[in-house]
């Protein structure tokens, strides 16, 4: 590990239709808005490989202030893809997994903003609660309550 140059991984990155919704959701979740803007520009461009972009994004949190969310709603280019529906099993992006105190609880309040229960939640052995939701826009999202600390 000691020519290991990683520091952290510091966000990831879901691009959605309504900056709104998307933040509304995660907040739901727990996770903070840290910043909202436009970015736009050559240089941006050049960072993506679009050209001319202009995308409005917003940095969502978790409490502990070591992870995050680049939500992306891109005004220019249009998004060309949706990959959205795709079933676990997919290739690529699949779902961000969140720590939870009380699973049976986040799930009952993210259900009243309009998600879905994919399959059920289930316990591994006597570690975990866990399950996966559909949440706003579709999105895949893992929830996982350990055992013992609620």
């Amino acid at each position: 590990m000691t020519k290991n140059n990683l520091l952290r991984m510091d966000n990831v990155g879901i691009v959605v239709e309504s900056l709104d919704d998307a933040i509304s959701f995660f907040s739901e979740i727990g996770l903070k808005l840290e910043g909202r803007m436009t970015v736009e520009g050559e240089w941006a461009g050049r960072v993506t490989g679009l050209g001319a972009q202009c995308v409005e994004i917003a940095m969502m949190v978790t409490p502990d202030g070591h992870s995050r969310l680049e939500l992306s709603k891109f005004i220019k280019p249009a998004t060309i893809s949706d990959h959205r529906a795709a079933p676990v099993n997919a290739l690529g992006y699949l779902r961000p997994m969140f720590a939870v105190k009380d699973i049976d609880e986040m799930v009952s309040r993210l259900i009243k903003h309009g998600a879905q229960l994919v399959g059920e939640i289930v316990q591994y052995q006597n570690s975990y609660r866990l399950c996966y939701i559909r949440g706003t826009e579709g999105l895949l999202i893992g929830l996982a309550e350990e055992i013992g600390n609620k």
